[in-house]
C-alpha cells in the first residue's frame, strides 16, 4: 500500500465546512489546540465526528491529513518507509510524519481498527514530549506548535479485544458525541441537504424511532449522515419511502426479516 495514498492534506483557504455544534465542542477543541494537547472523540457513526475535525482544521487554518484506519494499517503506514524506484532507495513520510513536519492536525479515524503497534507510535506524541521518532532514518522530529493528533473511535460498536487502552486513552481530551436532540437535528437535516423542514422533521421521527430499537435488532444506529443522503433523495425528486430504503433501511441490514421490520416503520411515518 502507497503511503500517500492513505491520507491527503486538506486545506481550502477561506472555506469553512458547515457544522452546527451541540455543546461546547468547539471552545473546548481550540482551547486543547492552544495548549498544544490531542483529542479523542468517541460517539456512534454518523454523528458529526469528522465533519467537527473537517471545520475545526478550516477554522483554525491548519491542513488536516485524515486516515480511515483498519486492520492491516501497521506504523509505517503512519510514519513512512523506504521506497524503491529506478534511481534506488528512497524515503517517503507517512501522512503522521507530514502533519508533524508542516504543522497540520492529523486525524486518525476509528483508531481503534489500526493494528496495535500503530497506537504506541502515538504515546510520544500525546504526551508532554511531543515528539516523533523515525527509527529506520535516525530523526527524532519535534511537532511544532501548530500541529496537533485527534484520534476518534466508536466505543458502542468495537469488539471486546479492540478497546482503547486505558494507558493510551488517558493521554488525550476527550469529546463525547451523540446525536443531537430531534429540533437541532432536523435543521442540520434540512440546511444540509435542502428539503423542506416538515420533510426534515419526519425523517429525524423516524431515525429516532430506529435508534430506539438499535440495540435489540441492529449493530449500529442509523446516523445524522444518513438521515442527510435520505433527505437528498427526496429532495431531488426521489419518493420519501423509496429514498428512506434506499438511504437508510439497507444501509442498516442485510436481513430480509429485518429490513421488513424498518420498511414498516418507514410506512408509518411516510404512507401518506
Amino acid at each position: 500500500m502507497s503511503v500517500t495514498s492513505i491520507a491527503r492534506a486538506v486545506r481550502v483557504p477561506g472555506l469553512i465546512p458547515p457544522y452546527t455544534p451541540t455543546g461546547d465542542e468547539i471552545a473546548v477543541f481550540e482551547l486543547a489546540y492552544r495548549n498544544r494537547l490531542p483529542v479523542l472523540i468517541k460517539g456512534p457513526t454518523g454523528c458529526g465526528k469528522t465533519r467537527f475535525v473537517e471545520h475545526m482544521a478550516a477554522r483554525l487554518g491548519r491542513a488536516l491529513y485524515t486516515v480511515s484506519c483498519h486492520d492491516d494499517l501497521s506504523a509505517s503506514d503512519l510514519v513512512g518507509r523506504h521506497l524503491i524506484d529506478a534511481s534506488g532507495t528512497y524515503w517517503t513520510d507517512g501522512p503522521l510524519t507530514q502533519a508533524v513536519r508542516h504543522g497540520g492536525i492529523c486525524y486518525l479515524d476509528e483508531v481503534v481498527e489500526a493494528r496495535k503497534d500503530t497506537t504506541v507510535v502515538l504515546h510520544a506524541l500525546s504526551d508532554d514530549r511531543r515528539i516523533l521518532p523515525i527509527d529506520r532514518t535516525g530523526e527524532i522530529l519535534e511537532a511544532p506548535p501548530e500541529f496537533m493528533l485527534v484520534v476518534s473511535y466508536n466505543p458502542g460498536y468495537q469488539h471486546l479485544l479492540k478497546g482503547l487502552k486505558p494507558s493510551t486513552r488517558q493521554r488525550f481530551v476527550s469529546l463525547a458525541f451523540g446525536f443531537p436532540e430531534a429540533a437541532r437535528e432536523a435543521e442540520i437535516v434540512a440546511t444540509e441537504s435542502g428539503v423542506d423542514p416538515a420533510t426534515a422533521k419526519r425523517l429525524v421521527t423516524l431515525a429516532n424511532a430506529l435508534r430506539s430499537t438499535a440495540d435489540h435488532d441492529l449493530e449500529e444506529a442509523p446516523g445524522t449522515r444518513l438521515i442527510v443522503d435520505a433527505a437528498k433523495l427526496i429532495a431531488g425528486g426521489c419518493d420519501p419511502q423509496v429514498a428512506c430504503r434506499a438511504a437508510i433501511v439497507e444501509c442498516l441490514s442485510d436481513e430480509p426479516e429485518i429490513t421488513r421490520a424498518l420498511m414498516v416503520v418507514v410506512l408509518a411515518i411516510f404512507g401518506n
